[in-house]
């Protein structure tokens, strides 16, 4: 087989090392857009979007000069469901400005979005939640004297991933003699199990 002659070699080089370039470039771009698509999403729907993740396979480019169009698929988390989208994006490869960002949440999924919540009670016990409660402020003030609980201050609430949240007030002595403060306290449960899974409380 004939070598290559240095000049043919030397330009087999240069076009892998552009082609290399272009590859560096078109990712950067893609990162960039997906960038401004997540800021985008926990502007326009607020805090309790979390996990935002883009679908890598789902991502096509298309090059118009200086310009890269970015789409693809992703999801993020909501409320402990995971929400689909789509999305599209511009970035100029000269100044790495993004442009024309676009998302589109699945129809059904935004259904089941607006639909209100309902906690699945029927392992979930404020007992254990407040007994977890009572005894972190026992560690708290040693000499405690009586910890009362007001039950119609209760709050359930989503948490983050499938947990659920007990929030609520109570009051307690902190040693013999003394008046009674109030306490905020918050749980974190399982509702498969009624586990708590995290708990605190502030006086």
């Amino acid at each position: 087989m004939k070598p290559l002659s240095p000049l043919f070699a030397i330009a087999l080089g240069l076009a892998a090392l552009a082609a290399s370039a272009a590859d560096t470039d078109q990712n950067a771009a893609a990162q960039r857009c997906e960038e401004s698509v997540s800021s985008t999403l926990q502007r326009v729907r607020g805090k309790a979007v979390q996990d935002v993740q883009f679908i890598g396979a789902k991502r096509a480019l298309t090059v118009d000069g200086d310009d890269i169009g970015v789409k693809g698929e992703g999801l993020y988390r909501r409320a402990g469901a995971s929400v689909p989208f789509t999305y599209s994006c511009a970035v100029n490869l000269k100044t790495g400005a993004t442009s024309g960002v676009v998302f589109k949440e699945a129809p059904e999924a935004l259904a089941e979005q607006s639909k209100p919540w309902q906690p699945d009670l029927t392992n979930m016990s404020p007992e254990a939640c407040e007994a977890t409660v009572a005894a972190l402020l026992k560690d708290k003030h040693p000499r405690v004297d009586g910890i009362a609980f007001l039950s119609d201050t209760r709050q359930l609430k989503p948490a983050g991933g499938a947990l659920m949240s007990l929030e609520g007030q109570g009051t307690l002595k902190r040693a013999p003699g003394m008046n009674p403060n109030a306490f905020r306290y918050r749980c974190d449960l399982d509702p498969r199990n009624g586990k708590v899974v995290a708990a605190r409380a502030t006086d």
